[in-house]
């Protein structure tokens, strides 16, 4: 139902109904299970954290597959919590591709298989990916190794006619390249059968950003995405028809220090309750409050927040819907229409 929140100044009013679709959440992370960096820290909250992000206006999410196994994982959590997932092999996995028993044609295979058992219904597949180029973490894939398999992963979306779950960082020139050579440089690829699709967690220049939309593809950003004045001189470039919204949970959380701070300073107090409850260490864990330094799914809201400032006169549920109706749009969740 619709909220009214009171700002901390008197003459700011916040209206609307305040909805949103994490796009891109990492729920197969073993910290929402309680475990940080091998080592069992608090019970397991996932239920807790998840009831937090439903309070903050996060009706469903996307679960990102980073590998085969991972998309596995994410394909059988989102069955359960009737939620989404991408299935695909993230960049700096894509060694996995080579080292597949039966080698690369035999992991394409499996990924294949799996996006093809899971078109349907609850907890679906709703894109491939997360695939793309990273040329910031090349000691745990070389480039020429990213490049085949990300052309590989290409094939699948139009063979699927689904839409792109993309990874880009520090390669933008060899990524669109790419996207061009193999029909995906006009219109998201829609005249080569594909769908589409979404550069999430974009961290690029206002240029590349505009080079991406005018390809036919959608941005989606978070708090890595709003660090530094230039990754918001180029957040704010972002076309509002464009615009999609995530966490990267448990990942890219929003901080003091980041440039973003200074928008979210007017986040009204009631909403920054909602999208930045207090957390305690995992060694203080106490059920029902988030855990410090992971980021939730109810981080959302400060997202959106930051981007209505950067859209100066843009009201905030006019920015936050846009980015639903788009995320609906793209990934054909016409089931959550009504929520």
């Amino acid at each position: 139902m619709p909220v009214t929140v009171i700002a901390a100044k008197p003459t700011e009013e916040v209206k609307g109904n305040f909805r949103f679709i994490d796009i891109g959440v990492n729920l197969t992370d073993p910290v929402f299970r309680g475990y940080h960096h091998g080592k069992r820290k608090h019970d397991d909250d996932l239920e807790a954290m998840l009831e937090r992000s439903r309070a903050a206006g996060v009706k469903s999410m996307i679960i990102t597959g980073g590998s085969l196994h991972e998309s596995r994982e994410a394909l059988e959590l989102a069955k359960q919590l009737g939620f989404y997932a991408t299935v695909g092999c993230h960049p700096t996995r894509s060694k996995q591709f080579d080292s597949f028993k039966g080698g690369p044609e035999a992991y394409l295979a499996a990924l294949d298989r799996l996006i093809g058992e899971n078109l349907n219904g609850r907890g679906r597949v709703v894109a491939v990916g997360e695939c793309g180029l990273d040329y910031d973490r090349t000691h745990f894939a070389p480039p020429d190794v990213q490049q085949r398999h990300f052309r590989s992963q290409l094939a699948l979306a139009k063979k699927y006619h689904l839409p792109l779950f993309l990874h880009s960082r520090a390669a933008h020139s060899d990524f669109v390249t790419i996207l061009r050579e193999e029909g995906f440089g006009e219109d998201g690829g829609r005249g080569a059968g594909a769908n589409g699709g979404v550069v999430h967690s974009f961290t690029g220049t206002g240029e590349e950003a505009v080079e991406l939309m005018d390809m036919g593809f959608h941005i989606s950003v978070n708090g890595c995405s709003l660090k530094t004045t230039d990754n918001l001189a180029a957040a704010k470039r972002i076309r509002p028809e464009k615009l999609m919204l995530e966490t990267d949970a448990p990942w890219c959380s929003m901080t003091s220090t980041h440039a973003s701070k200074q928008h979210l300073t007017s986040l009204p107090v009631s909403l920054n309750a909602l999208y930045f409850p207090p957390a305690t260490k995992p060694e203080a864990f106490a059920y029902g409050r988030p855990v410090k330094g992971r980021n939730e799914p109810c981080a959302i809201g400060g997202v959106g927040w930051v981007m209505h400032r950067l859209n100066e006169g843009v009201p905030f549920e006019k920015v936050t819907e846009k980015a639903w109706k788009n995320t609906v749009q793209l990934f054909g969740l016409h089931e959550l229409t009504d929520q």
